[in-house]
């Protein structure tokens, strides 16, 4: 079993990206096909800041409000996702609570947002926890570096990290539309149950190497 995040940068960067939600899903059903498991939750990505900074330049919004933007814009997205599977591979519903128990006979399982406070990182943590799994995280950057790369031209990738060195570079506590490798408290929570997350970009032969067990270009925290 893997849990997949699946960042909502993939999913629509500017436009939905066809080319590479097809070969994701060709890949994904390639493995559900054997056998292998997998649960793949969609995060909201542009879509959510979009609605997020449209919403705040008319009003003023709560964070609790930012949020369920953002849980919306994850919705549309794991509805995409879902409606593109084959029906005899997939889990009839889309989950968006995963602190309740999930019965499936079902290869692929499609989660959408919770609630407010909670991002999809934080919701992939609490799958693992359920599956007793890893959490792949596929985002729009290839690895975690020491200091955001778009700022800073010395910035250097990290091919692993403990969870207390990842939250010192995150810092503790969580945004709505909040653009980082992995949710602040999303690695608390990994780090108290034990979770390992691996932080990858969208390369999907690299994708593959990981499902293989082979050697990846990301970087693995645990």
């Amino acid at each position: 079993m893997f849990v997949v995040s699946l960042g909502g940068s993939l999913i629509c960067p500017d436009e939905i990206d066809t080319e590479f939600l097809s070969a994701f899903r060709e890949l994904i059903l390639s493995y559900a096909q054997k056998g292998e498991r997998f649960i793949l939750i969609c995060g909201g990505g542009k879509v959510a800041r979009q609605y997020q900074e449209a919403a705040s330049r008319i009003s003023q919004l709560s964070d609790e409000e930012m949020d369920w933007l953002g849980i919306a814009a994850t919705k549309i997205n794991a509805q995409l996702m879902h409606a593109v599977f084959p029906k005899e591979q997939l889990h009839a519903k889309i989950i968006d609570d995963p602190s309740q128990k999930i019965t499936s006979d079902r290869n692929i399982i499609i989660c959408s947002g919770w609630k407010p406070g909670r991002s999809t990182d934080y919701d992939a943590v609490l799958l693992a926890k359920q599956f007793r799994a890893k959490v792949i995280n596929l985002t729009n950057i290839d690895e975690v570096y020491d200091k955001d790369p778009r700022k800073f031209k010395d910035a250097k990738p990290l091919k692993s990290l403990a969870w207390k060195d990842f939250r010192k570079l995150v810092g503790s506590e969580w945004k709505p539309g909040m653009n980082a490798p992995f949710d602040p408290v999303a690695a608390r929570e990994a780090e108290a149950s034990g979770i390992t997350v691996i932080v990858a970009g969208k390369d999907l032969a690299n994708l593959k190497n990981i499902l293989d067990g082979k050697e990846f270009k990301g970087t693995l925290i645990q």
